[in-house]
């Protein structure tokens, strides 16, 4: 037996599924705003609607191995399952963090290599503007010596001249290929300092666009290192946030160790108890077997199913019925290992009436250490089996031992009594006296 609900969770359990239904209540409200992105914001909501669900069904089955437990044991083991249930998001967060962080940096180095690149950029084309400006310098200085001696009379070396001053066909041969010689040099001369100055035009445009880009890039740095900046912080928080969490696990995991034996104690004592209330329902039924053999209408012998089908009416009052935590093993949060939860959790509210599934005899109605107020009905044979439920942690109950009630009949009222954490109803079957799962005998 173990125990859930959701009307008086332990304060860690009600925190983390707040903060699942926080979560989704944010997705719901950008789902309902989002534009022609609907199916994508859908599908996120149903994922995270999965989440939820899958959370919620995580903390009911984490409740329900808190049973057995006392008020003090089950605070301190569901403060523990709180914890490891925050770590998960907070060292996935952490992980989202140093990711951003690391993206931002590998930007960062991209811009700063971009950088440099422009700045060498920079060197080199000014480098190659002072080189082509002095080669344009000392062109321009040889233009000028050229018109300094044609001005000041120096050897004419005009056609006219050639032919007049020529003393002979070899001396205006030479004379010509001088002139000629002489006219090429300057058309290089003129031609050189004009490639020289489209040149710099060119490197001169390069140079500005490169220290645009040097601008653009260095604010971009800025901002990436900025933002890294932010990131880095980001991620101090959340792995400050994870080493806490691991602080408060270990802190509470060393608590919970020096409770191991408390703990045992208390689920040797359900242990006990089960072992005694199994016995004496083989005890009832061996006797009802004794009895109708004698009677001449003995059963027929056991064949360990009762069959399929609803045999059970809902016992509770919320209608459809609603389970909080199936049958089956749960890892207790202090003793470390698998314990049978051997009913079903089903809702209801503090004080809220609980019925007979079927028609039968009550075969008890007192308190049951662990069980808290208990009502036991024996319903007969069903295919030559033993069957009986039983509706525990009740507040009162209406019924007393050997009295007949039908499917359907009050049986009593729901609470938190034995080790229960809050309101609800866990209601077991027994099959020749060992506990079988009710989900499929309620329909369900």
């Amino acid at each position: 037996m173990t125990t859930t609900t959701r009307n008086r969770r332990p304060r860690g359990f009600r925190l983390l599924a707040g903060s699942v239904a926080g979560a989704l209540a944010v997705l719901v409200g950008l789902t309902a705003a989002g534009p022609a992105v609907g199916d994508d914001l859908d599908d996120k909501q149903s994922n995270l609607e999965s989440q939820q669900a899958a959370k919620d069904q995580q903390l009911a089955d984490a409740e329900a191995a808190l049973e057995g437990l006392s008020d003090q044991l089950r605070q301190v083991a569901a403060e523990l399952v709180a914890i490891q249930a925050q770590l998960p998001a907070a060292q996935a967060a952490l992980t989202e963090a140093e990711n951003k962080l690391a993206g931002f940096e590998r930007e960062a180095a991209l811009i700063a290599a971009r950088l440099q690149d422009a700045e060498e950029q920079e060197v080199s084309i000014s480098a190659t503007i002072d080189s082509d400006s002095a080669r344009a310098d000392e062109i321009r200085g040889q233009i000028g010596r050229m018109a300094r001696e044609a001005y000041q009379g120096g050897p004419g070396l005009s056609g006219l001249s050639i032919v007049v001053g020529a003393e002979s066909v070899e001396d205006f041969t030479e004379q010509f290929s001088l002139a000629t010689t002489a006219q090429r040099a300057q058309s290089q001369v003129l031609d050189e300092l004009a490639t020289i100055e489209a040149d710099n035009r060119n490197s001169q445009a390069r140079l500005s666009a490169v220290r645009e880009k040097i601008a653009d890039l260095k604010a971009e740095a800025d901002q990436k290192v900025a933002e890294a900046e932010v990131a880095r912080q980001e991620a101090a928080d959340r792995k400050a946030e994870v080493e806490d969490l691991i602080a408060q696990q270990a802190a509470k995991q060393k608590q919970v160790e020096g409770q191991k034996a408390a703990a045992q104690a208390e689920v040797d004592k359900i242990d006990s108890e089960r072992a005694a209330i199994s016995s004496e329902i083989e005890k009832v039924a061996a006797e009802r077997r004794a009895r109708a053999a004698a009677a001449g209408q003995a059963p027929p012998a056991p064949s360990g199913s009762v069959g399929s089908g609803a045999l059970f009416g809902n016992p509770t009052s919320i209608n459809p019925i609603y389970v909080t935590s199936e049958y089956g093993m749960r890892l207790h949060p202090i003793l470390g290992y698998y314990r049978l939860h051997a009913g079903i959790d089903l809702r209801t509210y503090c004080g809220t009436p609980i019925y007979a599934g079927r028609d039968g005899t009550v075969q008890w109605a007192k308190w049951r250490n662990g069980f808290g107020n208990q009502v036991m009905v024996d319903h007969g044979f069903v295919n030559g089996n033993s069957l009986m439920t039983s509706y525990n942690h009740m507040t009162s109950f209406v019924v007393g031992a050997g009295q007949s009630v039908s499917r359907g009949q009050l049986l009593g009222y729901s609470g938190n009594t034995g080790t229960s954490a809050a309101c609800h109803l866990h209601f077991e079957v027994y099959v020749n006296g060992a506990t079988v799962n009710p989900r499929p005998l309620l329909g369900l």
